[in-house]
């Protein structure tokens, strides 16, 4: 029903608008009385085979979805409710920003594909919060911070730390966000020394917890091997708990969409079906040359259960989605589940 039915009715409007809509009537839709379980009922796979224990928390199934979809922390138990196993919540920044000038969110239908240059908009830590601290999470929650548009650089490790500190008590695992495209000078971050400075300040905070939550790293998938390899090193160095594979891309290679269409959008990062590929060649370099030893969340182009089980073959403990759930419909999760069941 969704891809004949439902899809080509939302996609009559254009796409940030709404995600805007969809997003003011979930959290009202599934504080109907008895909704949430129903649909519980129909979308969530219940087997304790498909359980995954990872960095240290236990995932009652392996699928999620991506930072980006719920960045205002408003939609985190009503996207559950479709069956999955954890919600990324953010970007979240210290302080609120508008993100990019519109339009800034666009499909290519003929692709399966996205291409957003949103910018880190949301409403800033304290009322990220506020939002979290109102509704109890039903579900894992992963909180992906970021630095405003407006912070230097030099500043950079300050914003991380605000946010690590405002969300600790709040999210079950971080994911430090130094690869979207989208903001101005953020991907200077990824050179080694400034990277390393800002893992290594959340870190000291991490550690002077009574009990240290997990910290993932973020990261392109334009990045060539031997740029891997220096992920790598920072990973071991910093004692990062994982990476997630991968952010969105700033190429457009072999894209079905005509170049005036590529042209008109201009700048932004690409997500969907053109990723499927990179990302799971990132997934599966990075697991082959640490020999299994950094945790891997895989996203990128998941538009069903083959293109999931894929990325789990590469190396990925755990699977995220978002335009694909954008494209194939909320059964995605359901979907991914009985096919990973089925696997084993």
């Amino acid at each position: 029903m969704y891809p004949r039915l439902i899809r080509p009715l939302l996609f009559l409007f254009p796409p940030e608008w709404i995600h805007r809509a969809v997003a003011a009537i979930m959290p009202v839709f599934f504080s109907i009385p008895g909704m949430a379980p129903l649909f519980r009922r129909h979308y969530l796979v219940r087997d304790p085979a498909l359980g995954r224990t990872v960095f240290g928390i236990h995932f009652p199934n392996p699928v999620g979805i991506a930072a980006g979809f719920d960045k205002k922390a408003t939609l985190y138990n009503a996207l559950s409710c479709f069956g999955f196993g954890h919600i990324e919540i953010g970007t979240v920044t210290p302080l609120s920003q508008e993100g990019n000038p519109r339009p800034r969110l666009f499909r290519l239908p003929k692709d399966k594909a996205l291409i957003n240059r949103m910018g880190f908009n949301n409403q800033g830590i304290e009322a990220f919060v506020k939002n979290l601290k109102k509704k109890q999470p039903k579900v894992i929650i992963g909180g992906n911070i970021g630095k405003n548009t407006l912070t230097p650089n030099e500043q950079a490790a300050d914003d991380y730390c605000l946010c690590f500190e405002k969300l600790f008590d709040l999210v079950d695992y971080f994911v430090v966000n130094v690869s979207c495209p989208n903001i101005k000078d953020l991907n200077k971050l990824q050179d080694r020394p400034a990277l390393t400075a800002i893992l290594k300040a959340l870190q000291e905070i991490n550690q002077d917890k009574p009990m240290a939550k997990p910290i993932l790293l973020k990261v392109s998938p334009d990045l060539d091997h031997a740029q891997l390899d220096e992920v790598m090193e920072i990973v071991y160095e910093t004692k990062l708990d994982g990476i997630v594979a991968t952010n969105t891309s700033t190429q457009r290679d072999s894209l079905s969409s005509s170049p005036a269409t590529l042209e008109k959008i201009g700048q932004g990062g690409l997500s969907g079906k053109p990723l499927n590929e990179k990302a799971t060649n990132v997934i599966a370099y990075i697991h082959r040359k640490s020999g299994g030893t950094i945790p891997i969340i895989g996203v990128g182009g998941i538009f069903g259960p083959g293109d999931a089980l894929k990325k789990i073959r590469a190396g990925a403990s755990l699977v995220q989605v978002y335009t694909g759930l954008v494209y194939s419909g909320p059964s995605i999760a359901k979907k991914i589940n009985h096919a990973i069941r089925h696997e084993h």
